[in-house]
């Protein structure tokens, strides 16, 4: 069986460790050959018992997780590889609430993994920004009407609702206005933007 057709299929196929470290690993090395994420190699021996890879050049070890988004997450690759068999599958989408029930997780951990995997279908690769000797540029805009250029009932609901906020951790002149956030790796000439919905002020002003 190597393409689920539902998702109790999806979830009993996933549910071995070695189908779903196989199944990151071609997704990765398309050419089949693992390549060591510190030195790039591709000479290394596989640790069965460990399901990870050591490399020969720098005898550093590394699983099929090192360096994707799936790195450092506490959630098994079980969890991840339904809830993107999900995100392709449903073709008028998955919200975070369908994963949270179908896989058993939080719905802000659903939430979580669902923004990942869609930056990973965006440009078509799993890796994280930000590799080895790489940088990420990181800035914020935020879009919106101009509150001169704003129907006069309006603009006096705002003016009224920022005054309410004064006190809070809001900067008044972005109220009614869209955060966007961006991040530019230039090494690996990749662009991420996303909307931000709740971002604290110390962003802001830096």
């Amino acid at each position: 069986m190597e393409h689920p057709k539902t998702l109790q299929a999806a979830i009993l196929y996933y549910s071995d460790e070695q189908i779903c470290i196989d199944a990151v690993a071609r997704m990765r090395w398309p050419d089949g050959k693992a390549t060591c994420p510190a030195c790039g190699k591709q000479d290394h021996w596989y640790l069965k018992t460990q399901r990870r890879w050591k490399c020969k050049e720098c005898w550093k070890q590394f699983s099929v997780k090192v360096g994707t988004v799936f790195e450092e997450s506490p959630l098994g690759l079980d969890k991840w590889l339904v809830t993107l068999w999900m995100l392709v599958n449903c073709k008028n989408g998955v919200s975070s609430y369908e994963v949270h029930r179908a896989i058993g997780v939080t719905q802000k951990s659903a939430w979580f993994m669902l923004h990942r995997l869609r930056f990973v279908l965006q440009d078509g690769s799993n890796e994280k920004l930000g590799g080895s000797g790489s940088e990420v540029e990181v800035d914020e805009t935020f879009i919106g009407a101009k509150a001169k250029n704003m129907h006069r009932e309006r603009k006096q609901r705002i003016q009224e609702a920022r005054s309410n906020l004064r006190n809070c951790d809001v900067q008044e002149k972005y109220l009614g206005k869209t955060t966007v956030m961006g991040m530019l790796d230039r090494e690996q000439r990749k662009i991420r933007a996303t909307v931000v919905p709740n971002i604290r002020r110390q962003v802001f002003i830096g």
